[in-house]
């Protein structure tokens, strides 16, 4: 008896294939540069592509020790990581909150509804239109400083988070709080005990959008803490830039250094990152 197999052959989708390639070198060229430059010295940058794409005659650390130096990088880095971690904690806790208080109110309320595209719209909103208004705002009201800049970082960002709560909070069962409200459980204990740990997914999602937003933002705190002494790492990092040039070697080896902290942060939160931007999708 003959048996017959069939051999399933898989072919190359070559369109899309030299697309991902494409878009995989465009992402690693700029870093390729970004890490030789910063080893290099300033006698060895030429305007030719060999001696740009060259690596460095002698691979040293001197780059990154001057550029923290000038950066002040640890009252720099202290910043930055004060503003950026109370803005995430702020994120998730409040956003979370109306996200699901809109989210589980809005079926046949015209105030949810009305209050959820009126937060969304601030996505609308330029920065550039509201920034001399803030500016006036914040100084009389004596925030114009690391205070002010958290607040308005958790009022920019709440438009896109709340969305993203109230879009995960469709694959959350209604059924698991109103058992827990028959067991006697309010509202709010509900929220804390069911809800808040079953969106960790999500929570993870706006801890890291928010942080990268954040961490890597020049013009906010740039009008507000101006001359209030307060640097973040972006702000220190506009030293490198005068009005005859720009110190590459010095500016790319400060950009290393304040990209190690955000990336590590992605590298841990990556996996919940996913299940939350996949589960989060409407259905």
């Amino acid at each position: 008896m003959k048996h017959s197999s069939n051999k399933q052959t898989r072919t190359v989708n070559w369109p899309v294939t030299i697309l991902l390639i494409i878009g995989c070198l465009t992402i690693f060229f700029p870093l390729y540069m970004a890490v030789i430059i910063a080893f290099k010295q300033p006698s060895e940058m030429t305007n030719d592509i060999a001696g740009a794409l060259a690596f460095p005659a002698k691979w040293s650390l001197d780059n990154f020790a001057e550029a923290m130096r000038v950066t002040d990088f640890w009252h720099s880095l202290g910043n930055s990581l004060l503003i950026t971690l109370i803005t995430v904690l702020l994120a998730v806790v409040i956003h979370s909150l109306a996200g699901y208080a809109i989210g589980r109110s809005m079926k046949g309320s015209k105030f949810y509804n009305f209050a959820y595209l009126y937060i969304v719209s601030g996505m609308f909103v330029p920065f550039a239109i509201l920034m001399m208004p803030l500016v006036k705002e914040t100084a009389i009201l004596g925030i114009d400083n690391r205070v002010g800049v958290i607040l308005l970082y958790t009022v920019f960002f709440m438009p896109m988070n709340v969305m993203l709560y109230k879009g995960y909070l469709t694959n959350i069962p209604i059924a698991l709080e109103e058992a827990a409200r028959v067991d006697g459980a309010t509202t709010w204990k509900t929220y804390w005990s069911i809800v808040f740990p079953i969106m960790k997914p999500m929570h993870a999602t706006v801890a890291v959008l928010t942080a990268m937003s954040t961490w890597n933002d020049v013009m906010t705190p740039l009008v507000i803490m101006s001359g209030k002494g307060g640097t973040t790492l972006p702000l220190a990092q506009l030293n490198f830039q005068t009005q005859f040039g720009t110190n590459y070697n010095l500016a790319f080896a400060s950009y290393l250094l304040a990209l190690l902290p955000i990336l590590l942060f992605y590298i841990v939160c990556q996996k919940q990152i996913l299940n939350g931007v996949v589960n989060g999708a409407v259905k």
